[in-house]
């Protein structure tokens, strides 16, 4: 089996023609997430994929309480392998919103974001990881829509976006749901710039 070492954390990577493998928006959002995360923390990571990120915060941060959520079965046990408490579902619908055990302070999302017609869909599971449908906002909307009922007062959310994604379109969705928004990591890849954009409810 692949694996490979980030941040002090070796980090099994399963079959990567199942699950997406880690690159360079796995690790902006891993650095991002460790600077903003503190100890003692309630922690989702939506979509955790190999579990890559949360593992990184797992072996780095002391004393937090972090659940992951995966949609894709071969990624969700590839997790599990990782030492990541995970939850087989579609974004949040395994866990009851609005509970006041099922609130967190800070919540990641790495979201599928390119877009994607009907026929450039990669066949079976993989898919999930890729396709933002025709915007690449598709499965970041329904996050941004649903992500209030599972913040705490005052919590916090960092989701990846490309700027192929419309950062003007996210900010704007992220203000109109009540959130202060900002930019706090980009990184220049090839045709695009990925960005890790972060929201304090307010």
């Amino acid at each position: 089996m692949v694996e490979i070492e980030y941040r002090k954390t070796r980090i099994k990577l399963g079959d990567t023609d199942l699950v997406y493998e880690p690159a360079e928006d796995s690790f902006l959002l891993a650095d991002a997430a460790l600077k903003d995360a503190k100890p003692g923390m309630r922690i989702l990571e939506i979509g955790t994929g190999s579990g890559f990120v949360s593992s990184v915060l797992l072996t780095n941060l002391k004393e937090i309480y972090l659940v992951a959520t995966e949609i894709n079965p071969h990624a969700a046990r590839c997790a599990k392998m990782n030492g990541v408490k995970v939850i087989r579902t579609d974004l949040f619908k395994g866990i009851k919103s609005k509970n006041p055990e099922n609130l967190f302070d800070l919540i990641l999302f790495n979201p599928p974001y390119l877009p994607t017609s009907e026929e450039e869909k990669v066949p079976g599971w993989l898919n999930y990881a890729f396709d933002g449908g025709i915007s690449g906002r598709d499965t970041l909307d329904r996050f941004l829509d649903e992500v209030r009922d599972y913040l705490k007062l005052g919590g916090e959310i960092l989701v990846l976006i490309s700027s192929i994604t419309g950062l003007d379109a996210v900010k704007a969705k992220m203000e109109k749901l009540g959130f202060e928004v900002e930019v706090v990591a980009r990184k220049k890849v090839s045709f695009e710039e990925l960005m890790v954009v972060k929201g304090k409810l307010l």
